[in-house]
């Protein structure tokens, strides 16, 4: 099986993996200003755990967004300087198909067939969804969206998960989901690593070059001006 070593640093959470085999290795930090300053450690450590060097991986996998611009970038630069540094392919993976597959790890086996409505909070009253059905993989029935909380629209019966849910709580009070929402399950580099292998295997990896992370947002804020508009004020 090849071995991927996976980083996800799109939201508050930053964590890294190594699928090496039939063993995952995991660590993550959160609470942290700059990923950046925590991701390599955790990447060193966790090779050292499996006693492999970096080259000894098959590709280097990321969180490509949606998710916090700094974030989603720093993710992306790091593959791409240590896929260049060993001559390795990246794949990059989306974290909101990543917190499906989490949320199908987390559920009974009845409900695993279920569509996941994965909704993470995009600050400024939006947020980032989308909408995938398992059907011996992911299919994607709503492609990644930026709306606000109140326009979130899934597909029929979906269980719902992200951090999106308990920020704008007020949003979904009247939604019928499928089941209990999970807004626990986050993006994290372990199922990051379990996607970017399947693809991998599809011949999906692409050059260092060629990565790209997944904006879906080009501002990441407002000006004072333009948050008075959104709120309805008189500018000062």
């Amino acid at each position: 099986m090849s071995t991927i070593l996976a980083i996800e640093t799109s939201s508050e959470l930053a964590s890294a993996a190594l699928l090496h085999g039939d063993r995952v290795f995991a660590a993550e930090s959160s609470g942290v200003q700059t990923h950046s300053q925590t991701i390599l450690p955790m990447l060193q450590s966790l090779l050292a755990q499996a006693g492999i060097a970096l080259t000894q991986c098959d590709a280097i996998a990321f969180g490509a967004g949606p998710g916090s611009f700094t974030g989603v970038r720093t993710a992306c630069g790091i593959a791409q300087g240590l896929a260049f540094g060993a001559g390795l392919p990246v794949v990059p993976v989306s974290t909101l198909m990543a917190m499906a597959q989490a949320c199908r790890d987390q559920a009974a086996p009845q409900q695993q067939e279920r569509d996941v409505l994965c909704i993470l909070d995009a600050r400024m009253n939006e947020v980032y969804w989308a909408q995938y059905h398992y059907a011996d993989g992911w299919q994607t029935v709503v492609a990644p969206v930026l709306s606000a909380a109140s326009e979130v629209r899934p597909q029929g019966e979906a269980i719902a998960c992200g951090n999106g849910l308990s920020a704008y709580a007020a949003a979904f009070e009247h939604q019928a989901f499928a089941g209990p929402a999970k807004p626990a399950v986050m993006p994290h580099a372990t199922q990051i690593a379990q996607l970017a292998r399947i693809a991998f295997q599809l011949g999906q990896g692409v050059s260092a070059h060629d990565a790209q992370p997944l904006y879906l947002r080009n501002k990441v804020a407002l000006t004072s001006a333009e948050r008075a508009l959104k709120n309805n004020q008189v500018p000062a």
